[in-house]
C-alpha cells in the first residue's frame, strides 16, 4: 500500500526542479560550494608561493563561477521552497536557508569586485578579501546545515517512507 506524497515532497515543476524523490537543487549546489572552497585554497596558496599571480586570478574566477552556479541553484531551490506549506517550521527554516545563501552570494560578488579593482589581482591575495571569503564560507556552512535539516529532518523533496521502503525489499 503506497501513501500519497506530502505537498512539500512534490516538486512545483518536475521539469525544472527534478522529479519526485530526485531534486536537482542538491546536485547544483556542489558547483558554488566546490568553486568557493577551491578559491579559498587558492587564496591561502597565493600567500605561500613565490609567483602568486596565477593563484590570485584563479581564485577570482572561481568566485565568479561560484556566483553563477549559486544563482542556478537558487532558482531551483526557490521552486523547492514554494512547495513547502507556509507557516510551518520547514518553511521558516527554508526562508533562513535561502536568506543566508543570498547573503553569501552577495558577499562573494562583493569579493569578486574587490579583487577586480584597478587592473585586477596581482601578488598574493590580501587579507581583506581572504577573510571575507572565510566569513562567507562559514555562513555557507550554517546554511548547508539548515539545508540538511530540511532534507533529513523535515523530508523536503524526499520520497515518502513507503516509497523508500521499496528499496529495502527483496
Amino acid at each position: 500500500m503506497t501513501s500519497d506524497p506530502q505537498p512539500a515532497k512534490q516538486p512545483v515543476s518536475a521539469a525544472l526542479a527534478g522529479p519526485y524523490g530526485h531534486p536537482f537543487h542538491p546536485i547544483l549546489v556542489t558547483v558554488p560550494i566546490g568553486a568557493w572552497v577551491a578559491s579559498l585554497v587558492f587564496d591561502v596558496a597565493s600567500r605561500l608561493v613565490d609567483d602568486p599571480d596565477f593563484l590570485a586570478r584563479g581564485s577570482m574566477w572561481l568566485i565568479a563561477i561560484g556566483v553563477l552556479g549559486a544563482l542556478a541553484a537558487a532558482a531551483i531551490g526557490l521552486l523547492d521552497l514554494l512547495a513547502i506549506p507556509t507557516g510551518t517550521p520547514a518553511f521558516r527554516t527554508g526562508l533562513v536557508h535561502m536568506s543566508l545563501n543570498l547573503a553569501v552570494v552577495l558577499v562573494f560578488a562583493v569579493g569578486f569586485l574587490w579583487r577586480r579593482t584597478g587592473d585586477g589581482p596581482h601578488g598574493a591575495v590580501s587579507w581583506g578579501p581572504l577573510l571575507l571569503s572565510v566569513v562567507a564560507l562559514l555562513a555557507l556552512a550554517v546554511s548547508g546545515y539548515l539545508g540538511g535539516k530540511l532534507a533529513f529532518r523535515y523530508g523536503v523533496r524526499v520520497v515518502d517512507e513507503t516509497t523508500q521502503a521499496s528499496g529495502f525489499q527483496r
